[in-house]
């Protein structure tokens, strides 16, 4: 492959998933999103990508490509989840509805249509494996067919496999089969905090965050991989949160409602302990308030997994110009 990769990034969020991609050799074209602090961080740290802070319902192809200046190898997206997980309560009965009517789910929608308008070579969508409930498979599978891509592949793929320091299962949709080899050894919490300082505000996003004094009588009798709150789900699942970490297994998923208690410290761990839980370097800055920066880093699409999808996309692209 004589040329650079390159790749438009959909519903970015604060960038795992481009930084993923970048880490092997990939050049991000442009970038969109419009959460006010999820903006203002994306492009601090990635100030030579075209970054639109638009509504993507209202954003067409042609912009996208006449602001990139060419047509991307790869188009990635991470269309917002809540419509079709499992942990949230209030999730449409019918899967189908997640997809064409609740307003949050459509938001996939809209990235295939963009996908369709922008012609990659390859494109990767990333979600939850609920997305693939009920019908919605084949209706994914339609809609994408519509647009252009008549061969799609669901991969499904353990973050922890691939070096990422918490466990996270998602699903990676895409016009090409994905399987990356998994790693041989897991990285564990204290593997990833290792070398932080104490919360002193001396590393970006590392400041202390108190506990309230109850949480914190409760916190100090945990053992480790207890939790100080249980709740269910809309499929009788039962998730925890406020967990206190097991320093020699990975994390529980990083989700933006996470809290998790220092394995070792009766106290929270910082925003920048979460962000090294999902793969980001200490020089990646979350910027808005504390809840909206843990939120951002839940949400992303933890690096080592996303450099190991882009590694299998690399491949691909080099076999077809060699």
């Amino acid at each position: 492959m004589n040329h650079t990769p390159t790749v438009i990034d959909l519903f970015s969020g604060a960038g795992g998933f481009s930084r993923g991609f970048m880490n092997v050799g990939f050049k991000v074209l442009a970038a969109i999103d419009n959460a006010p602090p999820v903006a203002k961080t994306y492009k601090l740290n990635f100030p030579n990508v075209v970054f639109l802070d638009e509504d993507i319902q209202e954003v067409e192809g042609w912009r996208l490509l006449e602001l990139a200046g060419d047509i991307p190898d790869v188009v990635i997206a991470s269309p917002p989840c809540e419509a079709y997980t499992a942990a949230n309560v209030k999730r449409m009965k019918d899967p189908l509805d997640r997809l064409y009517t609740d307003p949050v789910g459509r938001l996939t929608l809209h990235a295939i249509r963009l996908i369709g308008d922008l012609s990659p070579k390859f494109f990767v969508i990333e979600n939850v494996p609920h997305i693939m409930e009920g019908g919605l498979k084949d209706a994914l599978r339609k809609e994408l067919a519509r647009v252009g891509f008549r061969e799609v592949f669901f991969n499904i793929l353990k973050a922890e496999n691939y070096g990422s320091p918490s466990w996270r299962t998602r699903v990676f949709i895409s016009n090409v089969r994905i399987k990356p080899t998994p790693h041989k050894k897991r990285i564990r919490v204290i593997d990833a905090l290792e070398g932080l300082p104490e919360p002193d505000g001396e590393v970006p996003n590392h400041e202390y965050v108190p506990m309230p004094p109850r949480k914190y009588r409760r916190a100090v009798k945990l053992r480790w991989g207890g939790s100080l709150i249980r709740y269910a789900g809309s499929a009788g699942r039962t998730y925890t949160n406020w967990v206190k970490l097991h320093p020699f297994k990975p994390a529980p998923p990083v989700l933006g409602n996470s809290r998790f208690i220092h394995p070792f410290e009766n106290r929270l761990l910082t925003v920048r302990e979460h962000a090294r839980l999902m793969g980001f370097p200490d020089d990646h800055v979350f910027l808005g308030g504390r809840e909206s920066q843990y939120d951002m880093v839940g949400e992303a699409v933890p690096i080592p997994l996303a450099a190991a999808v882009a590694s299998e996309i690399i491949k691909n692209l080099q076999a077809m110009n060699p």
